[in-house]
């Protein structure tokens, strides 16, 4: 694959003036021009990771932290430390548990009630899609025996009928509108602490598809000149026209115009659409979180106004039910540049793969969840589904452009620990040493353009961003080893020495 590169660039004011060789380049030197040497590290355009949920994260960077608690008493023990450090009322969130790494039990009200009696919890399952919850925040909710279920979503009962504190996808909603909102104040400490934890991974700009109210608190971080990361932030898509907080702007900094969907749940809550059904739960397909024909109206109607539409869809039912909607969208608006996006694709059928390319999709993934999800997918749907699930290769040898996120927080915002996803594909725990279906690892060159180059395309940034050119902006970062050179397997100890936006030092390794 063709790659260039230089020895040195100058930079004026916030973009790149010239890139070439150390001789090319001195003469720009001046009285108020600062020189830098970068001598044997490798720059690289500075990652974009194209779908977090940036307020979620930083809430849970300032929460109690589950993600790696390995057996059910660690799991007890941090949720009841944390809970001692609060005051009576104050409501314990995110969290974001693995209930796999101790062997597939839900946990339960139970578990926690002890010491949380004087705090409501709702503790998200690390895909978002399924919550803990204690008994008095299920209480608040007025959730109990005699709640009905609800479409799109399980509150899942024990023998007697009873809640045992898991609620899934739409049934989290009742509970989720209880918690009081976040002050402004508490915003932008969260947003701050995201964007401090970005920049120390080399992350300039995020896709930001949080419906937390993300983009006022960032205008007002950018009116004080305390911005440090860009973000282009998607709205809520169900019923986005009956809002007034639906808008687009092309700041540099900050931007919006995109509408984020859902189309079904998660593969580790069992909530994600497939044809047939789950191999370990006959007669489980999953569940669409939106009605179909309501899917359909929006998107035509936020096409037509040209919004962006990026959807989630993860099951091979929900992402072929998207492909035919999106399908029926082109037909009847026309074409144009319009750049639909699938948010996550994770589970294909064979069949539509080339589909994406046909209709000009652009495929929004999170490669890091194939070395997470490859320790037990296999058991959830069997050993032939397998085989065009995190289908990296096969959708870039079919000319779809992907694009590389981390959807933090359910995986940490490392770009460095997706690349090392994508080319190696060995699982977290070891069992995979050549790859989990290693016939769809990718090259480091394919995987660094998905976070780099072909993510700026994704969000309409490709002429200001992704690459490191003459006139774009000057976002890079400095890395203490060059990817391209070393065993893949090592990618992951390389350091982020340096992050720079516009120019701009905003991260410094100590």
């Amino acid at each position: 694959m063709e790659h260039i590169q230089a020895e040195a660039m100058a930079i004026r004011r916030d973009s790149i003036l010239a890139i070439g060789s150390n001789d090319d380049i001195r003469k720009y030197k001046g009285e108020h021009t600062e020189v830098k040497n970068m001598a044997g590290k490798f720059v690289s355009p500075g990652f974009i990771d194209a779908h977090v949920h940036l307020m979620m994260g930083g809430n849970a960077l300032l929460s109690v932290e589950l993600r790696d608690a390995a057996t059910r008493e660690e799991f007890i023990k941090r949720i009841a430390d944390y809970a001692k450090t609060l005051e009576p009322g104050s409501w314990i969130l995110e969290g974001n548990w693995d209930h796999t790494l101790w062997g597939g039990e839900l946990p339960t009200k139970e578990w926690i009630d002890q010491f949380t009696s004087k705090n409501p919890v709702v503790l998200y399952r690390l895909d978002g899609h399924m919550a803990l919850a204690n008994s008095l925040a299920l209480e608040i909710a007025g959730i109990n025996e005699d709640t009905p279920d609800i479409e799109g979503g399980e509150i899942v009962r024990d023998e007697k009928g009873f809640p045992t504190g898991i609620l899934k996808d739409n049934a989290m909603s009742g509970l989720l509108n209880k918690i009081p909102p976040m002050t402004v104040p508490q915003k932008e400490k969260a947003l701050k602490a995201a964007m401090a934890y970005l920049v120390s991974n080399g992350v300039t700009s995020v896709h930001d598809v949080d419906s937390i109210g993300t983009y006022p608190i960032a205008k007002k971080l950018l009116d004080s000149n305390e911005l440090v990361i860009r973000m282009y932030t998607l709205n809520p898509l169900n019923n986005w026209d009956t809002r007034n907080t639906t808008f687009k702007t092309s700041d540099k900094w900050l931007r919006t115009g995109g509408l984020k969907g859902f189309m079904d749940g998660s593969l580790g809550s069992h909530t994600a659409v497939f044809v047939d059904d789950y191999s370990d739960k006959p007669s489980v397909k999953g569940f669409f979180i939106n009605d179909k024909e309501d899917l359909y109206q929006w998107i035509l109607k936020a096409d037509n106004a040209d919004f962006q539409v990026a959807v989630h869809a993860i099951g091979d039912n929900a992402n072929h039910t998207l492909l035919n909607i999106f399908e029926k969208v082109i037909e009847n608006n026309g074409p144009k540049n319009r750049r639909f996006r699938v948010e996550h694709a994770q589970h294909l059928l064979k069949e539509d793969i080339e589909r994406f390319s046909k209709l000009g999709i652009v495929v929004s993934v999170q490669p890091y969840h194939a070395i997470d999800d490859g320790r037990w997918a296999e058991q959830a749907i069997g050993p032939d589904r397998i085989k065009t699930t995190y289908a990296f290769k096969s959708l870039l040898d079919a000319n779809v452009t992907l694009a590389f996120g981390s959807d933090w927080p359910v995986a940490p915002a490392s770009p460095l620990h997706g690349i090392y996803a994508a080319v190696t594909r060995r699982t977290l725990d070891g069992v995979n040493p050549n790859g989990w279906v290693p016939s769809e690892k990718i090259a480091v060159e394919q995987a660094l353009l998905a976070y780099t180059r072909d993510a700026a395309y994704s969000s309409f940034d490709e002429n200001r961003k992704g690459t490191l050119e003459i006139g774009k902006l000057a976002d890079f970062v400095v890395l203490d080893g060059d990817l391209r050179n070393i065993d893949p397997v090592d990618i992951p100890e390389i350091k982020v020495l340096q992050t720079y936006v516009g120019g701009k030092l905003v991260y410094t390794r100590n």
